[in-house]
């Protein structure tokens, strides 16, 4: 039986901090006995916080691009400036909408440039996402003896509403590649693959939340994959395989 565990208690995380510390103290202080069959969900929040990933926008300058770009988009300029800065490039530019090729080549809503949650006394600041969020799950997975998955929230294509997805992952196959075998009816499988690192995250979320919940971490407990161990920059598609740009 799966289960989702929420970690809680974790403070305001600060720059600096070391999350392995403190999600080690929460699985101690719930009194969490690490299975094989458990996996560590971490939001990308407390990541992005404790490597110092804010910008203070009142220090932001933005180009002619950006100016542009924000009344298209009824967009802070700095804001979409510091958009700019994180991506690759622009996607789609609409009144309300900015969608970017994060550098890390996810697209995704203003690159992953958020300001909600970003912490107390920090409303002129936004928060990027971490540098190296695979790095960053293989240091916890390695520290804590767990397999990590780095969650964030994904808008979708034609659906409405947020869901979460892997954008760092470590100790599990983050894409699970089942071509090759069979179904019920002995039909060989052709182009299944499974994303288990977003199933993972999406499945957390259920107990971080997306609001004011405070809950930064969850143990997904009951899950086991086969596979070698794949982190999450397998689950970016290509952009030459793109078929809706």
């Amino acid at each position: 039986m799966i289960q989702i565990l929420p970690l809680t208690g974790i403070s305001e995380v600060l720059p600096g901090d070391e999350l392995i510390a403190l999600l080690r103290e929460a699985l101690q202080r719930q009194a969490v006995d690490i299975r094989e069959d458990d996996i560590l969900v971490v939001t990308q929040k407390i990541v992005s916080k404790a490597e110092g990933r804010f910008v203070d926008l009142g220090t932001v300058t933005p180009c002619a691009e950006a100016v542009r770009l924000a009344e298209t988009t009824q967009k802070d300029p700095r804001l979409v400036q510091v958009v700019l800065d994180e991506s690759e490039s622009i996607v789609r530019a609409a009144p309300g909408v900015l969608i970017a090729r994060h550098r890390l080549g996810h697209v995704m809503a203003n690159a992953g440039v958020d300001q909600s949650n970003v912490g107390p006394e920090k409303s002129e600041y936004a928060l990027l996402l971490p540098i190296n969020p695979d790095g960053t799950a293989a240091r916890l997975s390695s520290a804590l003896g767990i397999p990590v998955v780095i969650s964030d929230s994904f808008g979708r294509p034609w659906r409405v509403g947020v869901t979460s997805v892997a954008i760092g992952a470590a100790g599990l196959p983050a894409l699970q590649d089942r071509r090759g075998e069979v179904d019920r009816d002995g039909r060989v499988l052709k182009v299944t693959q499974v994303a288990v690192g977003d199933l993972l995250a999406t499945a957390a979320s259920l107990a971080t939340g997306e609001g004011a919940e405070g809950i930064p971490a969850a143990l997904v407990r009951g899950c086991r994959f086969v596979g070698e161990a794949r982190p999450a920059a397998h689950l970016v598609r290509p952009a030459d395989q793109d078929l809706f740009r």
